[in-house]
């Protein structure tokens, strides 16, 4: 369905560093990084798409986080969301609502909701049981 995400971002090199643990903590892989333009991407395995992809943005305009939007990870485990929310609060980014479940969405939806530090929010969630 997607091709790629991108997430605007004012400070390449911070950014970076606290995309870098995230993704890694998810398994997903990098595929590029260009500090000179600046943008770096990850893909989806197995295939190459969709990408994320974080940098500064196009119009050369300052970035300003939207209200209303949020890019959301998939873990294949809760124990994952709770990692990567860890991760994201260690990194500067800030909590919008700790890992648990919301059954409102449904009986198996466990997430937890956050800001990186330029204030774009981000999800991580596990749609599956317990294992």
């Amino acid at each position: 369905m997607f091709s790629h995400v991108f997430v605007g971002v004012s400070d390449f090199h911070r950014a970076l560093a606290f995309y870098e643990p995230i993704m890694k903590a998810l398994g997903v892989e990098p595929r590029f990084c260009d500090p000179g333009r600046p943008w770096a991407g990850w893909q989806s395995a197995p295939d190459p798409r969709p990408l994320f992809i974080i940098g500064k943005p196009h119009d050369a305009q300052p970035h300003a986080p939207g209200n209303g939007q949020m890019v959301s990870f998939l873990a294949e485990r809760r124990d994952v969301v709770d990692t990567v929310y860890a991760i994201a609060l260690a990194s500067g980014g800030s909590s919008e609502g700790v890992p648990g479940l919301r059954p409102e969405y449904h009986a198996h939806y466990y997430g937890a909701y956050f800001r990186d530090p330029d204030g774009n929010k981000l999800c991580v969630a596990c749609h599956l049981p317990p294992t």
